[in-house]
Protein backbone atom coordinates (compact mmCIF):
# COMPACT_ATOMS: atom_id res chain seq x y z
CA UNK A 1 0.00 0.00 0.00
CA UNK A 2 1.27 3.96 -0.69
CA UNK A 3 -0.12 7.00 0.28
CA UNK A 4 0.07 10.12 -1.62
CA UNK A 5 2.21 12.79 0.47
CA UNK A 6 -0.21 15.69 -0.14
CA UNK A 7 -3.27 13.75 0.09
CA UNK A 8 -1.50 12.74 4.02
CA UNK A 9 -0.99 16.37 4.72
CA UNK A 10 -4.44 17.38 3.35
CA UNK A 11 -5.83 14.77 5.84
CA UNK A 12 -3.67 16.41 8.84
CA UNK A 13 -5.16 19.86 7.90
CA UNK A 14 -8.78 18.39 8.02
CA UNK A 15 -8.17 16.90 11.05
CA UNK A 16 -7.25 20.79 12.84
CA UNK A 17 -3.24 20.90 12.15
CA UNK A 18 -1.65 24.44 10.90
CA UNK A 19 1.41 22.72 8.95
CA UNK A 20 2.28 18.95 8.13
CA UNK A 21 5.48 17.25 6.49
CA UNK A 22 6.17 13.85 5.25
CA UNK A 23 9.78 12.21 5.93
CA UNK A 24 10.93 8.78 5.20
CA UNK A 25 11.17 6.59 8.11
CA UNK A 26 15.02 5.23 9.52
CA UNK A 27 17.92 6.29 11.68
CA UNK A 28 18.16 10.46 12.11
CA UNK A 29 22.15 9.17 12.58
CA UNK A 30 23.28 13.12 12.97
CA UNK A 31 20.16 14.07 15.56
CA UNK A 32 21.80 11.23 17.44
CA UNK A 33 24.53 11.64 17.37
CA UNK A 34 24.05 15.04 18.56
CA UNK A 35 21.68 13.63 21.71
CA UNK A 36 24.81 11.53 22.39
CA UNK A 37 27.06 14.45 22.94
CA UNK A 38 24.52 16.62 24.71
CA UNK A 39 24.21 13.99 27.13
CA UNK A 40 27.64 13.23 27.53
CA UNK A 41 28.01 16.74 28.74
CA UNK A 42 25.40 16.50 30.82
CA UNK A 43 23.24 19.07 29.88
CA UNK A 44 19.89 16.74 30.51
CA UNK A 45 20.46 17.83 34.24
CA UNK A 46 17.98 15.84 36.18
CA UNK A 47 15.64 14.30 33.38
CA UNK A 48 17.26 10.73 33.46
CA UNK A 49 14.73 9.91 31.10
CA UNK A 50 16.32 11.63 28.33
CA UNK A 51 19.33 8.92 28.33
CA UNK A 52 16.88 5.70 28.27
CA UNK A 53 17.00 3.90 24.85
CA UNK A 54 18.59 7.32 22.21
CA UNK A 55 18.38 5.14 19.25
CA UNK A 56 14.77 4.60 19.76
CA UNK A 57 14.64 8.30 20.25
CA UNK A 58 15.88 8.70 16.70
CA UNK A 59 14.89 5.68 14.46
CA UNK A 60 10.96 5.38 14.75
CA UNK A 61 11.18 1.84 13.46
CA UNK A 62 12.11 0.71 16.84
CA UNK A 63 9.55 3.00 18.42
CA UNK A 64 6.72 1.06 16.04
CA UNK A 65 7.48 -1.77 14.23
CA UNK A 66 7.01 -1.57 10.71
CA UNK A 67 7.45 2.09 10.63
CA UNK A 68 7.59 3.66 7.06
CA UNK A 69 6.78 7.34 7.34
CA UNK A 70 6.70 9.59 9.51
CA UNK A 71 4.06 12.31 9.24
CA UNK A 72 4.93 15.38 11.26
CA UNK A 73 2.23 17.99 12.40
CA UNK A 74 2.29 21.05 13.97
CA UNK A 75 -0.65 23.43 16.00
CA UNK A 76 0.20 27.17 16.22
CA UNK A 77 -0.67 28.08 19.76
CA UNK A 78 0.13 31.83 19.84
CA UNK A 79 -2.97 33.88 21.73
CA UNK A 80 -2.49 38.04 21.54
CA UNK A 81 -1.55 38.33 24.99
CA UNK A 82 0.85 40.02 27.40
CA UNK A 83 1.71 39.15 31.14
CA UNK A 84 0.33 41.34 33.60
CA UNK A 85 2.91 43.85 34.51
CA UNK A 86 2.92 43.44 38.32
CA UNK A 87 5.39 42.59 41.02
CA UNK A 88 3.03 40.43 43.19
CA UNK A 89 2.54 38.19 39.96
CA UNK A 90 5.09 35.59 38.01
CA UNK A 91 5.46 34.90 34.69
CA UNK A 92 3.56 31.62 33.03
CA UNK A 93 5.17 30.31 29.73
CA UNK A 94 2.68 30.84 27.05
CA UNK A 95 2.64 27.34 26.01
CA UNK A 96 0.88 27.00 29.59
CA UNK A 97 -1.83 29.71 29.25
CA UNK A 98 -4.41 27.66 28.12
CA UNK A 99 -5.26 23.54 28.41
CA UNK A 100 -2.64 21.11 28.28
CA UNK A 101 -1.29 20.76 24.95
CA UNK A 102 -1.03 17.19 25.18
CA UNK A 103 -4.52 16.42 25.14
CA UNK A 104 -5.14 19.22 22.51
CA UNK A 105 -3.01 17.34 20.13
CA UNK A 106 -3.68 13.65 21.21
CA UNK A 107 -7.02 13.90 20.49
CA UNK A 108 -6.32 15.29 16.86
CA UNK A 109 -3.69 12.88 15.83
CA UNK A 110 -6.10 10.11 17.13
CA UNK A 111 -8.57 11.76 14.79
CA UNK A 112 -5.89 11.78 11.83
CA UNK A 113 -4.89 8.69 11.96
CA UNK A 114 -8.56 7.74 11.89
CA UNK A 115 -8.93 10.15 8.61
CA UNK A 116 -6.00 8.00 6.91
CA UNK A 117 -7.80 4.41 8.35
CA UNK A 118 -10.33 5.62 6.06
CA UNK A 119 -8.57 6.59 3.13
CA UNK A 120 -6.12 4.00 3.50
CA UNK A 121 -7.98 1.05 4.88
CA UNK A 122 -5.55 -1.32 6.54
CA UNK A 123 -3.03 1.37 7.59
CA UNK A 124 -1.83 1.55 11.23
CA UNK A 125 0.18 3.75 13.37
CA UNK A 126 1.55 5.34 16.66
CA UNK A 127 0.54 8.24 17.78
CA UNK A 128 3.65 11.05 19.49
CA UNK A 129 3.29 13.82 21.33
CA UNK A 130 6.51 14.72 23.16
CA UNK A 131 5.66 12.39 26.10
CA UNK A 132 6.65 9.59 23.58
CA UNK A 133 10.78 8.36 22.79
CA UNK A 134 10.81 10.32 19.46
CA UNK A 135 13.26 13.80 18.94
CA UNK A 136 9.87 15.62 17.56
CA UNK A 137 12.48 18.27 16.78
CA UNK A 138 14.55 16.47 14.59
CA UNK A 139 11.80 15.19 12.23
CA UNK A 140 9.70 18.55 12.12
CA UNK A 141 12.77 19.46 9.96
CA UNK A 142 13.58 16.69 8.20
CA UNK A 143 9.46 16.83 7.15
CA UNK A 144 10.00 20.34 6.26
CA UNK A 145 7.90 21.83 8.53
CA UNK A 146 10.93 24.24 9.77
CA UNK A 147 14.18 24.60 11.27
CA UNK A 148 15.77 23.79 14.71
CA UNK A 149 16.79 27.37 15.91
CA UNK A 150 20.29 28.50 17.58
CA UNK A 151 17.67 28.24 20.46
CA UNK A 152 16.52 24.68 20.14
CA UNK A 153 13.36 25.35 19.13
CA UNK A 154 11.73 24.38 15.90
CA UNK A 155 11.06 27.86 13.66
CA UNK A 156 8.86 28.04 10.50
CA UNK A 157 8.62 30.34 8.44
CA UNK A 158 4.42 30.83 8.36
CA UNK A 159 3.84 31.33 12.31
CA UNK A 160 7.74 31.50 13.71
CA UNK A 161 8.23 29.31 16.78
CA UNK A 162 4.74 29.37 18.97
CA UNK A 163 3.88 25.86 17.68
CA UNK A 164 3.42 22.37 19.19
CA UNK A 165 4.58 19.52 17.40
CA UNK A 166 3.21 15.98 17.07
CA UNK A 167 4.32 12.66 14.83
CA UNK A 168 2.20 9.71 12.97
CA UNK A 169 4.37 6.99 12.63
CA UNK A 170 2.66 5.25 9.70
CA UNK A 171 3.11 1.78 8.19
CA UNK A 172 3.07 2.69 4.73
CA UNK A 173 5.15 4.32 2.05
CA UNK A 174 4.12 7.53 0.89
CA UNK A 175 4.74 8.04 -2.50
CA UNK A 176 7.00 11.45 -2.01
CA UNK A 177 8.90 12.75 0.69
CA UNK A 178 9.28 16.54 1.33
CA UNK A 179 12.69 17.89 2.01
CA UNK A 180 14.38 18.96 5.23
CA UNK A 181 13.84 22.52 6.03
CA UNK A 182 17.02 24.68 5.57
CA UNK A 183 18.07 26.61 8.12
CA UNK A 184 17.02 30.42 8.45
CA UNK A 185 19.08 31.90 11.09
CA UNK A 186 21.69 33.07 9.47
CA UNK A 187 24.15 35.40 11.57
CA UNK A 188 21.28 36.29 14.30
CA UNK A 189 22.25 35.76 18.07
CA UNK A 190 19.24 37.47 19.73
CA UNK A 191 18.11 34.74 21.82
CA UNK A 192 22.14 33.71 23.06
CA UNK A 193 22.64 37.16 24.02
CA UNK A 194 19.07 37.71 25.63
CA UNK A 195 19.05 34.34 27.85
CA UNK A 196 19.98 35.97 31.38
CA UNK A 197 21.53 32.85 32.43
CA UNK A 198 23.89 31.96 29.47
CA UNK A 199 21.93 28.86 28.96
CA UNK A 200 22.56 28.68 25.47
CA UNK A 201 25.85 27.87 25.74
CA UNK A 202 26.57 28.44 21.63
CA UNK A 203 24.55 28.11 18.49
CA UNK A 204 21.89 25.21 19.06
CA UNK A 205 23.04 24.05 22.01
CA UNK A 206 21.42 24.80 25.46
CA UNK A 207 22.70 23.65 28.94
CA UNK A 208 19.19 22.50 31.07
CA UNK A 209 21.16 23.01 33.96
CA UNK A 210 21.71 26.89 33.64
CA UNK A 211 17.66 26.92 31.74
CA UNK A 212 14.93 29.05 33.35
CA UNK A 213 12.31 26.60 31.82
CA UNK A 214 13.43 23.59 33.07
CA UNK A 215 14.52 24.74 36.85
CA UNK A 216 11.14 26.28 37.36
CA UNK A 217 9.27 23.04 35.34
CA UNK A 218 10.99 20.03 35.81
CA UNK A 219 13.67 20.34 38.47
CA UNK A 220 12.75 19.25 41.95
CA UNK A 221 15.07 20.62 44.84
CA UNK A 222 13.96 22.57 47.57
CA UNK A 223 16.48 25.15 46.12
CA UNK A 224 16.78 26.28 42.34
CA UNK A 225 19.76 25.70 40.67
CA UNK A 226 22.36 28.47 41.55
CA UNK A 227 22.87 29.36 37.78
CA UNK A 228 19.48 30.29 37.70
CA UNK A 229 18.06 31.14 41.39
CA UNK A 230 18.24 35.23 41.43
CA UNK A 231 18.15 35.75 37.57
CA UNK A 232 14.53 34.30 36.92
CA UNK A 233 13.49 37.78 35.71
CA UNK A 234 10.17 37.41 36.63
CA UNK A 235 9.34 33.83 35.61
CA UNK A 236 7.56 31.21 38.00
CA UNK A 237 6.44 28.78 35.57
CA UNK A 238 8.89 28.16 32.35
CA UNK A 239 10.65 31.06 30.22
CA UNK A 240 9.81 32.22 26.37
CA UNK A 241 12.64 35.09 26.80
CA UNK A 242 14.68 33.17 23.66
CA UNK A 243 11.19 32.92 21.39
CA UNK A 244 10.14 36.73 22.26
CA UNK A 245 13.59 38.02 20.73
CA UNK A 246 13.60 35.93 17.85
CA UNK A 247 13.34 38.10 15.04
CA UNK A 248 10.73 35.14 13.00
CA UNK A 249 8.43 35.50 15.94
CA UNK A 250 7.29 38.92 13.86
CA UNK A 251 5.25 36.24 11.46
CA UNK A 252 3.55 35.15 14.39
CA UNK A 253 -0.63 35.16 14.47
CA UNK A 254 -3.35 34.32 16.67
CA UNK A 255 -4.33 30.69 16.55
CA UNK A 256 -7.64 29.10 15.53
CA UNK A 257 -7.38 27.10 18.67
CA UNK A 258 -9.85 28.59 22.11
CA UNK A 259 -8.20 26.21 24.60
CA UNK A 260 -4.74 27.84 24.33
CA UNK A 261 -6.53 31.03 25.19
CA UNK A 262 -5.56 31.85 28.88
CA UNK A 263 -7.18 30.45 31.60
CA UNK A 264 -9.37 33.09 33.64
CA UNK A 265 -7.36 35.04 31.45
CA UNK A 266 -4.04 35.20 33.48
CA UNK A 267 -0.70 35.23 31.88
CA UNK A 268 0.75 35.37 35.29
CA UNK A 269 -0.11 33.65 38.72
CA UNK A 270 -0.37 35.64 42.17
CA UNK A 271 2.14 34.43 44.39
CA UNK A 272 -0.23 34.92 47.74
CA UNK A 273 -2.49 32.60 45.96
CA UNK A 274 0.46 29.81 45.30
CA UNK A 275 1.49 30.02 48.95
CA UNK A 276 -1.56 29.45 50.23
CA UNK A 277 -2.27 26.62 48.19
CA UNK A 278 -3.23 23.05 49.56
CA UNK A 279 -2.31 19.71 47.47
CA UNK A 280 -6.24 19.48 47.04
CA UNK A 281 -6.40 23.27 45.77
CA UNK A 282 -3.70 22.98 43.51
CA UNK A 283 -4.94 19.79 41.38
CA UNK A 284 -8.50 21.65 41.34
CA UNK A 285 -6.80 24.57 39.94
CA UNK A 286 -4.43 23.23 37.51
CA UNK A 287 -6.53 20.15 36.26
CA UNK A 288 -6.49 19.77 32.48
CA UNK A 289 -3.70 22.64 32.33
CA UNK A 290 0.28 21.82 31.97
CA UNK A 291 1.17 23.82 34.57
CA UNK A 292 0.57 20.53 36.93
CA UNK A 293 3.85 19.63 35.98
CA UNK A 294 5.96 21.57 37.71
CA UNK A 295 4.05 20.29 41.18
CA UNK A 296 3.18 22.61 44.39
CA UNK A 297 6.41 22.35 45.87
CA UNK A 298 8.10 23.57 42.68
CA UNK A 299 5.40 26.41 42.42
CA UNK A 300 5.45 27.34 45.55
CA UNK A 301 9.48 27.25 45.38
CA UNK A 302 9.80 29.83 42.35
CA UNK A 303 7.53 32.01 44.24
CA UNK A 304 9.41 32.28 47.27
CA UNK A 305 12.41 32.55 45.03
CA UNK A 306 10.84 35.47 43.30
CA UNK A 307 9.48 37.34 46.25
CA UNK A 308 12.92 37.04 47.40
CA UNK A 309 14.25 38.09 44.26
CA UNK A 310 11.80 41.76 44.62
CA UNK A 311 12.79 42.21 47.92
CA UNK A 312 16.47 42.19 46.97
CA UNK A 313 16.04 44.16 43.92
CA UNK A 314 14.16 47.06 46.40
CA UNK A 315 16.70 47.34 49.15
CA UNK A 316 19.93 47.94 46.37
Amino acid sequence: MQAEREELKRLAGEAGFDLAGVARAGALSEAHDRLLEWLGRGYSAEMAWMAREPEKRSDPRLLFPGAKTVLSVALNYYTPHEHQDTKEAGKISRYAWGDDYHEVLKARLFDLLDRINAAYPGADGKVCVDTAPILEKAWAAAAGLGWIGKHTNVITREMGSWVFLGELILDVEADSYDESAEDHCGTCTACIEACPTGAITEPYVVDSNRCISYATIEHRGEELPEAVAGRLEGWLYGCDICQDVCPWNRFEQPTAENRFEPRKNETSLPFNEILAMTPESYAARFRGSAIKRAKLPGLMRNAKQLIEDERRNESE
